[in-house]
């Protein structure tokens, strides 16, 4: 009898949790995106990944350093960041700006479930903008995508969302404890068009910089995606995805021990109604 009490507590904890994951992470997906005019969505979302992508593809065609299937795969991984930085950051931070930190603080719910919950939909997002952006490459600019499995396609994609998304959970983290959140985005942002082989082949890199973009999240992801675009198996990038999205659990396990150390000094001293 006290077997099967336990049986039953643990499956109703399990339960609980995964409503509280899905319901969390929906309404705040919702929220960040709420209070946006359809207009200014549209533009993050469309106007922006296009242009950067048509950007770099026709400056990286002139200067002749690589093919145009390099930049156009290579820029629209990087649309994984929008949502993976971005939007995840805002998530987390959001609670501290709106005024609602201190009821997250005082839930008796799993801190790791709603700290995990922020990035999920966001995850889901930010594969939709780079399938979009392939989409353009191939509509717009003749992207080559004959050789590519499909399925192997997806999962370079998702380990791309997942290892950006890491670091904007710790990012967001950050942000609870500092205004200045944005610099530190739009810095990061523009390391990983730098860094990650988006735009420079890893072989032109010195030395110094392929070690920093060897901690870098898509880095691994960009060159999976192209791979496969050249028809590679999944033998030739299982390696590369696995490295990824160990680097994004390593991202956000440092977030969320961050957001525990915030929220025990907030605790000891008072300020949960401050943060």
């Amino acid at each position: 009898m006290q077997r099967t009490t336990t049986q039953t507590g643990l499956l109703y904890t399990i339960i609980s949790n995964l409503r509280m994951f899905y319901e969390g992470s929906r309404l705040s997906y919702i929220a960040l995106f709420h209070w946006l005019r359809p207009s200014t969505y549209l533009a993050s979302k469309i106007i922006m990944p296009l242009n950067q992508i048509l950007f770099f593809t026709f400056l990286g065609e002139f200067s002749g350093q690589n093919t145009r299937d390099f930049y156009v795969i290579g820029n629209a991984v990087q649309m994984a960041a929008i949502s993976g930085i971005y939007g995840v950051t805002m998530s987390i931070g959001g609670d501290r700006w709106a005024g609602t930190l201190p009821y997250l603080f005082g839930a008796p719910s799993s801190r790791l479930v709603m700290f995990l919950g922020r990035a999920f939909f966001h995850i889901l997002d930010g594969a939709v903008g780079v399938i979009f952006g392939l989409v353009l490459g191939v509509l717009v600019l003749g992207l080559d995508l004959s050789q590519a499995d499909p399925l192997l396609l997806l999962l370079a994609i998702i380990a791309a969302t997942i290892s950006s998304s890491g670091l904007g959970l710790l990012l967001g983290s950050v942000s609870l404890v500092t205004v200045n959140v944005w610099f530190f985005n739009n810095t990061l942002y523009f390391l990983l068009l730098l860094f990650s082989g988006a735009n420079i082949a890893r072989d032109d890199m010195p030395a110094w910089m392929v070690a920093v973009g060897d901690i870098l999240p898509l880095t691994r992801s960009i060159e999976a995606a192209r791979r496969v675009a050249a028809g590679g198996s999944f033998d030739d990038i299982s390696g590369l995805l696995t490295v990824e999205v160990l680097l994004g659990l390593f991202y956000a396990s440092f977030g969320f021990t961050f957001f525990r150390w915030i929220e025990f000094q907030a605790r000891r001293r008072g300020t949960i109604d401050r943060m």
